[in-house]
C-alpha cells in the first residue's frame, strides 16, 4: 500500500486497483446492478464489483477477505434462491466478462464467466454448431453449467456440463487455476454439477456438435383436455429417439396468433417438441399428438438460437420453483400431475412442467456429481406471480405437486431446478458418496466455505456428510425425505 493509499477510503482503494466498476448504495447504476430475475430477492449488497477480467475477480476476493465481507457471485442472476445476491456483503458481478470465441474447425467454444446462453448460441449459430444450454437465453452459462445444465438437446448430447472441456477458476485464496480431464481432474469432476461451491469461473470451454437443421412444434389444448394429452405425450416421449426433446407444460394461454382467443388467459396444456432434424420429419413423428386435434399449433424449421430465446420467461416476477425425479410415470401419477395443475396461478407466467430425460443424460451418469441421472422423467413446477399476497398459495401448489408424486420419486433432485429446500435435499441431489467426495474437494479448494450461496457443500476432509443429514444412498419406492436440514428450514 502506498502512502497515497492511506488517505483513501477502502472503496476508493479498491477502485484504484480495479478496471471494472465498483458500486455502492447510492451510486448511479447500483439499483439496476442488484436487480435479479426473481423479484422476491431484495438483498442490498455493501459492494457490487463488476469485473472486467480475472485480475478484478482476485482484487474483489482480496477486498472481501480484508474487510470480512460475505461473497455472492452473479452472472445471469437466475438462481431462484437468490444465490447471486447477498445482504451487506460483496457481489462479484461477472456480466462484463461475456466474450465468446468459437473455433469451428475444432468444434469448441470458449466463453467468459459472465456470458449468457444467448451470447453463446448466437455466436455458434452461423457455423450450425450447438451445445446443450439453458431453456432461457438470459440464464448465465457458468451457473447453469456448473449446476449440471439441462436443455432441449440433452437427450442427444448430454447436459451442458457433459460438454465441458475445461474451466478457468479463481479460488477463494486468489489462485487462478484450470480444471480439465488432465489438469486438476478431481476439481473438474466436482464442476460437473457441484455448482458454485469451489470458486469463480472466469472462462469455460465447451465441445460443440453439428446441427445444420433444427425444428420445433408447439401444440396447445384447453386445460380440460390435459389428461388425455398427457397420456399420449408420455407414450410418445418414451418411444422417441434421442434427437427429440421438449416437454409437456400447463400454462396460461398466451396472446399468440396460434392460440384461439377464447383460450387466452385461461389454463391450457401445451406440448413443445424439439427436433434435431427438419420440419417435415418432425411433422411425421408427431402425428399421434396431432391426431388429438390441438386447438392451435405451430410446426416450423427454426434456428436453434431462435428456439433458445423463444420461451424466455419475463423478469420482474416473484419466483418459487421445485422439482422431483420420477423413476416411472404410471397413469395414477399422471392423474395427480394433471389434477394439481388446477392449483397453478392463472393468469401468470407460471409453468407446471413434465420433462423427459433419458438418452445421453443417463449415459453420462457416472461422469458428474449428480445422483440418479438415469431417471426417465422430471416434474418441475415453476411459480411466477406478482402479488406478495399470493406467496403462500403458489408455494402450496409447487410443494403439493412435488409431494403428490413422491411415491414414484427416487428422492434425488436436480438442484438447478429448486430453491432452498434444506441441507438434506442438497445431499439427495448428489447422493451420499458424491456429497462426501465433493466435501473433500471443497476442503482442498475452499476450506473456509467462502462460496456458500449455491446449494452449499460444506468442506469436510473426512469421508461422510454431516451426521445430522440423513439421506439414504437409494431411496426406496414410497419413501421420502424431510424438506429441512440442520442448516435452516425451507422458507414457508
Amino acid at each position: 500500500m502506498t502512502k497515497h493509499d492511506l488517505h483513501r477510503t477502502p472503496i476508493e482503494q479498491l477502485r484504484s486497483r480495479f478496471d471494472g466498476a465498483v458500486l455502492t448504495p447510492g451510486d448511479p447504476g447500483y439499483e439496476d446492478a442488484r436487480s435479479l430475475f426473481n423479484a422476491m430477492i431484495t438483498a442490498r449488497p455493501r459492494v457490487i464489483a463488476q469485473c472486467e477480467h480475472a485480475r478484478d475477480v482476485r482484487a474483489a476476493l482480496e477486498f472481501a477477505r480484508r474487510h470480512d465481507l460475505r461473497i455472492a457471485v452473479r452472472s445471469g442472476g437466475h438462481s431462484v434462491a437468490g444465490a447471486s445476491l447477498i445482504d451487506e456483503g460483496l457481489v462479484i458481478d461477472m456480466r462484463r466478462m461475456n466474450a465468446v470465441s468459437v473455433d469451428p474447425e475444432a468444434r469448441t467454444v470458449t466463453v467468459g464467466g459472465g456470458a449468457a446462453w444467448g451470447d453463446l448460441d448466437r455466436a455458434t449459430q452461423p457455423y450450425h454448431l450447438v451445445t446443450t444450454g439453458g431453456r432461457v437465453s438470459t440464464t448465465g452459462v457458468a451457473g447453469l453449467t456448473l449446476g449440471g445444465g439441462s436443455g432441449w438437446i440433452e437427450r442427444k448430447y448430454g447436459l451442458a456440463c457433459d460438454n465441458l472441456l475445461s474451466v478457468d477458476l479463481v479460488t477463494a485464496d486468489g489462485r487462478e487455476i484450470t480444471a480439465g480431464e488432465q489438469e486438476n481432474p478431481e476439481l473438474f469432476w466436482a464442476l460437473h454439477g457441484g455448482g458454485g461451491n469451489f470458486g469463480v469461473a472466469t472462462s469455460l470451454t465447451f465441445r460443440l456438435h453439428e446441427a445444420p437443421e433444427f425444428a420445433a412444434a408447439l401444440m396447445i389444448w384447453p386445460g380440460s383436455e390435459g389428461r388425455r394429452v398427457a397420456g399420449c405425450y408420455r407414450d410418445f416421449a418414451e418411444r422417441a429417439p434421442n434427437e427429440i426433446g421438449g416437454g409437456l407444460v400447463y400454462v396460461t394461454g398466451p396472446p399468440e396468433q396460434f392460440v384461439p382467443e377464447n383460450m387466452v388467459n385461461t389454463l391450457c396444456c401445451m406440448v413443445l417438441i424439439t427436433s434435431l432434424g427438419t420440419e417435415s420429419d418432425l411433422r411425421e413423428r408427431i402425428e399421434p399428438l396431432l391426431d388429438l386435434h390441438p386447438a392451435g399449433h405451430v410446426i416450423t424449421d427454426i434456428p436453434y438460437a431462435d428456439l433458445q430465446c423463444m420461451l424466455d420467461d419475463p423478469p420482474g416476477y416473484r419466483n418459487h420453483w421445485s422439482a422431483e425425479y420420477l423413476r416411472e410415470l404410471p397413469d395414477e401419477a399422471l392423474d395427480l400431475f394433471c389434477a394439481r395443475a388446477q392449483d397453478m396461478p392463472v393468469p401468470s407466467p407460471s409453468q407446471h412442467a413434465l420433462l423427459p430425460w433419458g438418452g445421453a443424460v443417463a449415459r453420462e451418469s457416472d461422469s458428474s456429481a449428480m445422483a440418479n441421472r438415469d431417471v426417465p422423467w422430471v416434474v418441475h413446477p415453476l411459480g411466477l406471480w406478482e402479488n406478495p399476497e399470493d406467496d403462500d398459495a403458489v408455494k402450496r401448489w409447487a410443494h403439493g405437486l412435488r409431494d403428490d408424486l413422491r411415491q414414484w420419486s427416487t428422492g434425488a433432485v436436480y438442484l438447478n431446478f429448486i430453491g432452498d429446500e434444506g441441507a438434506d435435499r442438497v445431499v439427495a441431489g448428489y447422493g451420499r458418496d458424491n456429497y462426501a467426495r465433493l466435501s473433500r474437494i471443497k476442503a482442498e479448494y475452499d476450506p473456509g466455505n467462502v462460496f456458500n450461496r449455491w446449494h452449499n457443500v460444506r468442506p469436510d476432509p473426512g469421508v461422510t456428510p454431516d451426521v445430522d443429514v440423513v439421506v439414504p444412498d437409494v431411496i426406496a419406492p414410497g419413501t421420502s425425505t424431510s424438506d429441512s436440514g440442520p442448516s435452516k428450514p425451507e422458507p414457508a
